[in-house]
């Protein structure tokens, strides 16, 4: 990969968390507090590899262990700190945090039936919807580029927080978000002429 960058491009740096541990897979767990896997660790590592050779100004990641816990390594690899930004959590679940599938389809059915046949406009009970995640990432994102304008930086979070940013820059509606796929520990690259976004590197991952 070369990191060098042209006069004016910003470039920003998306990685998604590393596996977390078992008892988070098959539930809601957009702010369930859980950590990595040893198997997500691993994942860290690999990431944090890649990103060795890269003249980062910052490393961000959103206040969650498992991002907290997938930036350490990197951090650590760049003798800098990791610093979090809570606009970049994933999606609120509400009352369905920690459930099963199959206990909201059970409790809340037609949160389910929505959530299933509208997943960008569902709004999650004393939870979120999509666009109100779009609004605060987006927002949140374009405050981290200015503050880095001309320079790279590393933002470690979630697939949801992924997907809206690498969706916005392709100019894709949210009807069309989960065509993007993002594994644990994917690691994406948007650089930025001005407010002109290019995808650079898309969905990197590394087993």
């Amino acid at each position: 990969m070369d990191w060098r960058l042209s006069k004016g491009v910003t470039r920003m740096v998306l990685v998604r968390h590393g596996q977390p541990v078992e008892e988070a897979r098959g539930r809601c767990y957009g702010r369930l507090d859980v950590g990595l896997s040893s198997s997500g660790r691993v994942q860290a590592e690999h990431a944090a590899r890649f990103l060795a050779e890269a003249p980062l100004s910052r490393v961000y990641a959103s206040p969650l262990r498992r991002a907290v816990e997938s930036a350490a390594p990197l951090a650590q690899l760049k003798g800098m700190a990791v610093d979090t930004e809570a606009a970049f959590q994933e999606l609120d679940f509400g009352l369905c945090e920690g459930l099963t599938y199959a206990e909201v389809e059970k409790r809340y059915p037609e949160v389910f039936a929505e959530w299933m046949a509208r997943p960008t406009r569902v709004r999650f009970p004393e939870g979120e919807s999509y666009p109100e995640l779009r609004e605060r990432v987006s927002s949140a994102a374009r405050a981290l580029r200015s503050r880095h304008s001309g320079e790279t930086f590393v933002l470690v979070s979630h697939g949801g927080v992924n997907r809206t940013l690498l969706a916005e820059a392709l100019g894709l509606p949210d009807a069309h978000l989960f065509r993007l796929e993002q594994g644990y520990s994917a690691v994406n690259i948007i650089d930025f002429h001005g407010d002109e976004p290019v995808v650079k590197l898309m969905n990197l991952t590394f087993g």
